[in-house]
């Protein structure tokens, strides 16, 4: 079978490249290795972390905040299999809707493992045992990527788990070690400790999330402390051992001084890697770098004409939109038109709660840049809104230029972070300054406001409710 596109790997990027590729009248194909689409995002990733991140807030907040809403509650108890269970069907809606898309875009979908016998021709191991090889003019490589470990730590899926397996367990653990502080372990640390899991982060930097702007990381380190959360920076990890019902992690502090501490499980969270194993890179002379990347040129081409990767196999922040802009990218640069991603402005969210959000330059990289700037600062216990619902935590901070006023980062962490950050997005593309922004009417009361309060702050130092 000839197709005009066929897309190995049916994640965010895979199935977004799709679906632009067959809008833009292109005879398409996706192969998934997997008995559902979706990807790592849809089925062990995005999708069912949020899922039990509001679960987990919900009954946070019912254990912790309900009283003082007035609101009385009797025998309050976590039913943590049903827990699992929505989650689960969350998951299964979502994939569902996947195949329902692809459907619609009539976009054949292939079940197994595709890999490349030349530049034009993919051999295809179905799942069922059959085997097909297809023809295509394009192909876009969209495998995503795998959890990552350390040196000296073997991941068991028993005791020493990724976030997949943590998403899954079927009971609620006594204690957890996390091993880093990055977006997945604050995202499942929070999850456990809130269910009343004694969890444990062991981080090898000196603070939490640490390749977002500094005063993220300090306010999501108190937040996160409020809700239990023990945290030892600057340690390395030097090994992690496990029996059948716990594990022990030695690490160095930065005394050198060696600590141990024990759990029921441990979660390594610490980053994720390129999966492009089984493809036949080789076959078409594609070679990836020390970090396991695929190289490709400013049109996201390989080495081989023809040939595109996208998302977490080539270089920048793995993010499931990230990958999403760059499969749209591919396929309108195939039917001959001039689209454009710009990098900076794709955002970063951690789902924790407060939730954090950044995009555009961090004030060490402004710093770091030697570039003018001013900074302003407004904290979200200065809303009306934020006294109303009790998300008293967070802060938005503005970086603008100090010569021109324009915009060059918005850091946002408090209730709501995710959503806002698209204002901070839409601002940054159309290049406003920051009085810009603080001239623009915003609803009374909202959490909205402190975006425009800290655009005041930067302005010319004249927030109005502070």
């Amino acid at each position: 079978m000839q197709y005009d596109v066929v897309i190995i790997g049916s994640g965010p990027g895979g199935y977004t490249a799709a679906i632009r590729c067959a809008q833009l009248d292109m005879k398409t194909a996706i192969i998934e290795k997997y008995d559902t689409l979706g990807g790592t995002c849809l089925n062990v990733g995005c999708i069912p972390s949020k899922a039990l991140l509001d679960s987990t807030e919900h009954f946070h907040n019912a254990s912790s905040a309900f009283e003082t809403h007035g609101i009385q509650l009797k025998d309050l108890k976590i039913d943590f299999k049903q827990m699992i269970k929505r989650k689960s069907e969350v998951v299964e809606q979502t994939v569902g809707g996947v195949k329902w898309l692809m459907d619609k875009n009539k976009i054949t979908v292939f079940h197994g493992i595709g890999s490349f016998v030349d530049k034009n021709t993919i051999k295809v191991k179905k799942n069922d045992g059959g085997e097909e090889e297809i023809t295509t003019k394009n192909t876009i490589i969209a495998t995503g990527s795998k959890p990552a470990s350390i040196p000296n730590v073997t991941i068991d899926k028993k005791r020493i788990i990724t976030s997949t397996e943590a998403l899954s367990l079927e009971k609620l653990p006594k204690s957890m070690i996390v091993i880093g502080a990055g977006v997945i372990g604050a995202e499942m640390g929070s999850v456990y400790a809130r269910l009343g899991t004694e969890v444990t982060m062991v981080e090898y930097m000196d603070a939490m999330i640490p390749t977002m702007d500094k005063t993220m990381g300090k306010e999501l380190f108190k937040a996160l402390k409020k809700i239990g959360i023990k945290f030892n920076f600057s340690h390395k990890v030097l090994e992690v051992k496990s029996t059948t019902k716990q594990v022990t992690v030695k690490a160095e502090n930065k005394k050198g001084e060696e600590v141990t501490f024990k759990a029921e499980y441990c979660l390594v969270a610490t980053g994720r890697k390129p999966y492009t194993e089984g493809l036949g890179l080789e076959n078409i002379g594609i070679k990836t770098d020390d970090r396991g990347r695929i190289s490709v040129n400013e049109h996201l081409e390989t080495s081989a004409a023809g040939v595109y990767a996208i998302g977490d196999v080539v270089e920048g922040l793995m993010l499931a939109h990230k990958a999403e802009e760059e499969g749209v990218f591919v396929a309108e640069s195939i039917a001959g038109q001039k689209p454009h991603v710009n990098y900076l402005l794709i955002p970063n969210v951690v789902y924790t709660w407060p939730e954090v959000a950044s995009v555009g330059y961090t004030e060490e990289e402004v710093k770091e840049k030697g570039i003018a700037h001013k900074i302003g600062t407004f904290p979200f216990r200065a809303l009306g809104r934020a006294r109303a619902s009790m998300d008293l935590d967070g802060v938005v901070k503005v970086i603008a230029s100090e010569e021109t006023d324009e915009i060059l980062g918005v850091h946002i962490i408090g209730a709501r972070a995710a959503d806002m950050i698209a204002a901070g997005v839409t601002a940054m593309e159309y290049r406003a300054s920051a009085e810009d922004v603080s001239r623009m009417s915003h609803a009374h009361p909202t959490y909205m406001e402190a975006v425009k309060e800290a655009c005041l702050a930067a302005t010319a130092n004249r927030p109005i409710n502070i």
